[in-house]
C-alpha cells in the first residue's frame, strides 16, 4: 500500500500539532477526555508532547534500541495550572520533532517496534498519533474535528497494518482472535467519490486476517463520511452516534472493535 510522501508527513506532524494547540487554547485542561477516560485534557497534551519528543530523540541519535522515557530531554511538561507554558512546550516539541525529521530524512536508521528501521516509520506514526489524539481533544472540548481525507485514509491503512502486526507477533493479544474464514468487513467512505480510494475490505482467514482497498460485498459494512468512519473505526465515536451506519451483521464489527489492539 502506497503511503504519503515523507515531506507530507513532516508537514502533517507540524500541522497536526499546531491544530492540537489551537484546540487546547482557552480550554479547561482539567476536564476528563471521554475517549481516553484515564486522562484529563492536560494529561493528553503532555502524552502527545512526550511521544513526539521520544520519537525525536531516537531519530536524532539513530539508536538501535528504545530510549527510556525518563531519559528523553525536556519530557517534563508544565502542569494544568500553566496553560501558556504547556502551549510553549508543545510548540517547542513540534519544532524539535519536525526539525529532526527533515534533517535525518526518510531512510535514516532508527529503532522502531516493527520490522521497519527508518525515520519514515516515525514520520507516519507521529502524524496519526497526533491526528487521533487531536480528535480526542476536540471531542473533550466540544468543537468540530476535521482531517484531510488523504490523512484520514492513511490513518485507517496504518491502523490495519498495526493490528495485523500485533496479531502476528503477539499471540496472547486479543487481536489474535480476529480470524475465522468466511467473514469480512467493508469500510466505505460515502463522501470520497467513485472508485476504491476510500474503501477497505478486511477478510478473516483461519490464521488471521488480510486487508486491501476496494469495494466488495462483505458480512458487515461500516458506511459514512470518511472522518466519521475513521473515528468509529478508532473507537472515538460509537456506532450509534449518527455519523455512520452499519449494514449486515453488526456483531462481527463489534467483535473487531473489541479486539483490535495496539498491543
Amino acid at each position: 500500500m502506497t503511503t504519503l510522501e515523507y515531506e507530507r508527513y513532516c508537514d502533517e506532524v507540524a500541522g497536526q500539532l499546531a491544530a492540537l494547540r489551537a484546540t487546547l487554547t482557552g480550554a479547561d485542561l482539567t476536564v476528563t477526555v471521554p475517549t481516553c477516560p484515564d486522562w484529563t485534557l492536560g494529561e493528553l497534551a503532555r502524552h502527545v508532547g512526550r511521544a513526539v519528543r521520544w520519537a525525536e530523540i531516537m531519530m536524532r541519535t539513530g539508536t538501535d534500541k528504545p530510549v527510556d522515557e525518563k531519559d528523553v530531554p525536556g519530557a517534563a511538561a508544565p502542569g494544568d495550572d500553566d496553560p501558556a507554558g504547556l502551549d510553549a512546550w508543545l510548540a517547542e516539541s513540534a519544532e524539535l520533532v519536525v526539525g529532526t525529521l527533515r534533517e535525518v530524512g526518510p531512510e535514516a536508521f532508527v529503532w522502531t517496534w516493527t520490522e521497519a528501521r527508518d525515520a519514515a516509520f516515525w514520520a507516519r506514526r507521529m502524524t496519526h498519533e497526533v491526528a487521533i489524539h487531536r480528535a480526542d481533544a476536540a471531542i473533550a472540548v466540544g468543537v468540530p474535528y476535521e482531517v484531510d481525507p488523504e490523512v484520514a485514509a492513511d490513518a485507517i491503512d496504518e491502523w490495519l497494518d498495526i493490528v495485523r502486526f500485533v496479531q502476528r507477533i503477539q499471540p496472547s493479544d486479543s487481536a489474535a482472535e480476529l480470524k475465522g474464514a468466511g467473514r469480512s468487513i467493508h469500510l466505505h467512505a460515502t463522501d470520497a467519490g467513485p472508485g476504491p480510494e476510500a474503501e477497505w475490505l478486511i477478510e478473516f482467514r483461519e490464521d488471521g486476517f488480510v486487508w486491501r482497498r476496494g469495494h466488495e460485498k462483505a458480512t458487515v459494512a461500516l458506511r459514512g463520511p470518511l472522518t466519521e468512519v475513521l473515528l468509529a473505526f478508532y473507537r472515538r465515536r460509537g456506532l450509534d452516534e449518527g455519523g455512520v451506519e452499519v449494514l449486515g451483521e453488526r456483531e462481527l464489527l463489534d467483535f473487531w472493535l473489541e479486539r483490535a489492539s495496539f498491543g
